[in-house]
């Protein structure tokens, strides 16, 4: 999943711009991008896979100036990039995945358009919304037309000469928030994004919701629907935790995750930790919850190592899972240990690099507690889970059944056998001394949204 943030200022935002941005790096990993309208556009791309985004702009900020800005941490596509259309030229960002960006892109094609961002090897599904919106009678039918044909989702922030144009996925999937401030205004994916540049929280956008942010202020184009199907996973682990999602805590929702797998287990242990960082959370709501001591035995090296779940490709992703985490032999020596993650995903990286450091540090137990149910559908509106084979839920089922089964209903019941014994197996194969995962209501419970608003298909297909 991507991270977009905009502005319209009354003074060059081009810093603010960077911060509000850099406050998305735990979203993406492999582009950065900004763009600046002022009396031209200015427009900077990195890769920011071996390197930290603000090292990248930190110089090239300052020659951008402009009282209208967006930037991105991208996860795939490079961006923004900027378009000459019939509406006027304009820049564009977006988050989400566009599921059927080959088969629309062969249409365009087909009807002679061409597509001139191919340096990734493929269509560049941002240039491909940016053709679609064009073939709107307006800007914003272009943008209604847009959600009328792609399969999967897009947020999406549109900067031409008036303003900036923002627009939310119709079903919520990914969110959009804006701020104020003095009379500026900010529009983010993430609200920590506003809270050291001073601003406050004014909207959050609804599905499919289209805003004009200019001059003369916030106007809404076109009114949202209650179809809300935001990403549970984003309060899970994608978010940060200072941030907040329809005026809900990301940490909060973390604590109260962690405090339901404590009150549903009887384990008998010396201490609670978190896989950092986004299992801290988790971790000191067990803390609470069970009267055990929060304990730190692995610590984060933050300096140049990100998310190890993000990068596409894994030779990286075990690169960033061997060197980030540092075991604390004092902490663990002899000690029974809950460890609580916030996800297992593969379970390669949680087995090889995590729970081996553990172990080889004398841990005495291991007891493993992941804050969300097992994962056993690929994500189809961000590029999180990717594929059925990476799920190691569904390495176990065809373990245990002998053949990839279709049909996995019966290991969807949290009080099934046959979930038990998914359970038991990942486990072994962790080799953990016991697994519990957090189950699905009371994720749900959790988060604090009714089911219906919710988007649980990593974990029901729903």
């Amino acid at each position: 999943m991507s991270g977009i943030f905009g502005i319209v200022s009354k003074k060059n935002c081009a810093s603010n711009l960077l911060y509000g941005t850099d406050y998305h790096s735990h979203m993406g990993t492999e582009y950065g991008g900004m763009a600046v309208l002022g009396k031209k556009f200015y427009r900077g791309i990195h890769n920011i896979s071996k390197s930290q985004f603000k090292s990248r702009f930190f110089d090239e900020y300052k020659e951008m100036d402009g009282n209208f800005g967006i930037g991105v941490i991208s996860d795939r596509d490079a961006q923004p990039l900027i378009i000459g259309s019939k509406f006027g030229t304009f820049a564009i960002v977006s988050a989400g995945l566009v599921e059927n960006t080959n088969e629309l892109a062969g249409e365009l094609l087909a009807q002679g358009e061409t597509f001139g961002e191919m340096s990734s090897g493929g269509i560049n599904s941002v240039e491909l919304i940016a053709k679609l919106i064009n073939q709107g009678r307006t800007l914003i039918d272009g943008i209604e037309g847009l959600y009328d044909k792609i399969s999967g989702s897009a947020s999406i922030l549109l900067m031409k000469e008036d303003g900036i144009y923002a627009a939310r996925d119709r079903l919520g999937r990914t969110p959009l928030v804006v701020g104020e401030r003095d009379g500026d205004y900010a529009i983010a994916t993430e609200t920590c994004s506003f809270l050291n540049l001073g601003f406050r929280i004014v909207k959050y956008l609804e599905p499919g919701e289209i805003i004009h942010i200019g001059k003369d202020g916030l106007e809404e184009k076109l009114q949202g629907n209650q179809t809300n199907q935001i990403c549970s996973f984003l309060w899970i682990y994608t978010g940060y935790p200072a941030s907040s999602y329809e005026g809900i805590s990301v940490e909060l929702v973390r604590e109260r995750c962690g405090r339901l797998l404590a009150r549903n287990d009887n384990v008998q242990a010396d201490l609670v930790a978190g896989v950092p960082d986004s299992g801290v959370g988790h971790a000191i709501g067990y803390a609470m919850e069970s009267g055990l001591p929060y304990r730190r035995p692995l610590v984060k090296y933050t300096p140049g190592y990100g998310r190890s779940y993000t990068p596409p490709a894994q030779e990286i992703r075990d690169l960033v899972a061997t060197m980030k985490l540092l075991p604390v032999k004092e902490v663990i020596a002899g000690n029974r240990i809950v460890l609580c993650e916030d996800s297992i995903v593969r379970g390669t990286q949680l087995k090889k690099y995590t729970l081996k450091k553990l172990w080889e540090a004398g841990a005495k137990e291991i007891h493993v507690r992941p804050a969300c149910p097992p994962l056993m559908f690929p994500c189809k509106f961000a590029l999180s889970t990717r594929s059925l084979d990476e799920l190691v839920a569904r390495h176990a089922i065809r373990a245990l059944e002998g053949f990839d089964k279709e049909d996995v209903s019966e290991y969807l019941d949290d009080r099934s056998d046959k979930y038990e014994k998914m359970v038991e197996w990942i486990g072994h194969m962790l080799d953990a001394t016991t697994l519990r995962y957090l189950r699905i209501n009371d994720m749900v419970e959790a988060i604090g949204l009714p089911r219906g608003k919710l988007c649980l298909h990593c974990w029901l297909g729903e």
